[in-house]
């Protein structure tokens, strides 16, 4: 198992890959190549950069990708808040709920790291 399969954030982060694919299943044909795209790599992104930055070599790289997978959250939390005001999705609660709980993780795991680095 690599390092990053053990970190709950990215497990949890993978959960939420796949609650945004089965939602934007739903979506319109005419949305594919756009928001429905977009979300998706949004989602992607986020596990993916937990991944890369805890396969470098130092805290701070790691540091510099979790804030770059928050920055995807903020992305997809956007997208999501959009498909539902254009009435392509429902805004799924679980789908917040797993936003809110992963920007927890994420600042705390950065918050740990920065600590570590400061000693």
């Amino acid at each position: 198992m690599r390092k990053h399969e053990e970190l709950r954030v990215w497990q949890d982060a993978m959960s939420l890959v796949e609650m945004v694919y089965r939602h934007t299943d739903a979506m319109p044909e005419g949305e594919r190549f756009g928001l429905t795209a977009q979300m998706r790599r949004a989602a992607v992104s986020v596990p993916s950069n937990i991944a890369e930055g805890a396969a470098r070599g130092s805290d701070a790289d790691f540091v510099r990708f979790l804030h770059m997978a928050r920055g995807s959250l903020s992305e997809l939390d956007t997208q999501l808040q959009l498909a539902a005001r254009l009435g392509f999705i429902e805004r799924a609660e679980s789908a917040n709920e797993q936003i809110q709980l992963l920007f927890g993780q994420l600042g705390g795991l950065i918050r740990h790291l920065k600590t570590k680095q400061a000693k």
